[in-house]
């Protein structure tokens, strides 16, 4: 049995260094209760938003209805991507949530990793996108060419940084590391 004194110096620094280094993951909690809080703000805002729909469905045009529940699905979608970030986040990099057999354990948290969180996230922002530019093409009489051009291009920008992402992906899960 090896006592604290006949240790080395220097790999009692080395165990003291990885034990500061393993425990800063636990910094990234507050960062995380964050986002919880700003999820409660998309709650608020989806709220006030369903109660235009509600108090002005009798006087909106379709267009205006259409924009509205599309911004509410853009709501619930960036509301899914912070459900994602916060759980699958805190279970890859900061602890295991333990909740195997809870019958509400989100059946992609068993796989998730940071590649798997990775090419999520970059398909929900295309899916966060696709809203955006649905409702540019809605309300386009009222929008510049310029506009909607950047709003396109940044678009695609996304699904390519997106199918890269994934592409790499697959190319990493089929070889082994160092190879």
């Amino acid at each position: 049995m090896t006592t604290p004194a006949s240790v080395p110096p220097a790999e009692r620094r080395g165990k003291v260094l990885s034990t500061v280094l393993f425990g800063s993951r636990w910094l990234q909690v507050p960062l995380y209760l964050g986002l919880i809080v700003a999820q409660c703000v998309y709650v608020v805002h989806f709220m006030v938003e369903l109660e235009h729909l509600v108090m002005g469905t009798m006087t909106m045009t379709e267009e205006s209805i259409m924009l509205i529940v599309l911004g509410l699905i853009d709501v619930v979608m960036i509301s899914n991507l912070l459900i994602m970030v916060i759980v699958g986040g805190y279970e890859t990099f900061v602890s295991r949530l333990n909740l195997e057999g809870h019958p509400d354990e989100p059946e992609w948290l068993s796989h998730v990793n940071a590649n798997v969180l990775k090419v999520n996230l970059a398909t929900d922002i295309i899916g966060i996108s696709s809203i955006h530019l649905l409702k540019s093409f809605i309300n386009a009489p009222n929008m510049d060419d310029k506009t909607l051009l950047w709003q396109t291009v940044i678009h695609m920008a996304f699904i390519v940084s997106a199918v890269s992402i994934a592409y790499i992906d697959r190319l990493m899960s089929h070889h082994p590391a160092g190879h």
